[in-house]
């Protein structure tokens, strides 16, 4: 099954609208290029509506966020909705600032959000209403163990239930879920964890995966989920005694390029719950 959504965005090749951050909008642009989508980086207010009709996706991240773009998010959002264009929201940093936290819930209020994909604590930030983070990172406190992967299975259920959104917390063990049913996917590497925007990476790339994939927003972005875990552990596979996170990163993007849909259904590690 998770195969088969790879297959499907090399057939269509969905363009993808991003109004994401700066500091890894090129990594997004070619991720988007390596798992056979097209990316398209758009956040003038001017445009934004119109960058949106053309595409078949619409990712947006809040990972440098600035007032000027705030109006362009929810325009973007808005008039993809319209269109019935699935939308993701990365809300990168929720909780670490005012200014990002209410943007989010913001954003989760206007707009409509196909899948809403972060780690634990940005998840539990606009689940609550508010909270913290260590940067980007996940508090300790938040992360998914085997311990308490019962409990968090129930809280991303119970997420996706109240805003009608696919969720994907992202951490040591992934899990994707709706309201029903929820993919723990056990791919990666803890290098990953060495690469800025490995996870805005993998935002714009289940934008591409539930594009091409409509009406099966769940499996789509499990499968978009495992194939950036599963490109971690190849790109790490790949490492050699010379090579640090720049080749890693590299390898990545390369691991993701040459990924065969039998590839992924074969190493895709999960369990559905």
């Amino acid at each position: 099954m998770l195969g088969t959504m790879l297959e499907k965005v090399r057939e269509t090749c969905p363009l993808v609208h991003n109004i994401t951050n700066y500091v890894t909008v090129n990594d997004c642009a070619n991720i988007l290029l390596a798992c056979g989508a097209s990316p398209i980086m758009a956040d003038d207010e001017e445009e934004v509506c119109e960058i949106t009709s053309l595409c078949a996706g619409l990712n947006i991240n809040i990972g440098t966020l600035n007032s000027r773009t705030i109006a362009s998010m929810l325009k973007a959002g808005k008039r993809a909705n319209e269109l019935g264009h699935p939308v993701v929201l990365d809300p990168v940093g929720a909780g670490a600032s005012k200014l990002r936290t209410e943007t989010a819930l913001r954003l989760l209020d206007e707009v409509k959000f196909s899948v809403i994909r972060g780690n634990v604590s940005e998840i539990k930030t606009l689940a609550n209403g508010s909270g913290s983070t260590k940067g980007v990172d996940a508090d300790i406190a938040d992360r998914v163990t085997e311990e308490n992967l019962g409990d968090a299975v129930s809280f991303a259920k119970a997420f996706s239930a109240k805003t009608g959104s696919v969720v994907a917390m992202t951490g040591k063990i992934d899990i994707v879920a709706d309201s029903e049913r929820a993919y723990c996917i056990r791919n990666g590497h803890p290098m990953m964890s060495l690469v800025t925007g490995a996870g805005c990476q993998l935002s714009a790339m289940t934008a591409a995966f539930i594009a091409a994939n409509p009406g099966n927003a769940l499996e789509a972005a499990a499968a978009a989920v495992a194939s950036m875990g599963l490109a971690g552990e190849l790109a790490h596979e790949r490492m050699t005694e010379k090579d640090g996170n720049a080749s890693f990163r590299c390898y990545m993007i390369d691991a993701v390029c040459n990924m065969t849909p039998e590839q992924l259904e074969k190493r895709a590690v999960y369990e559905i719950r």
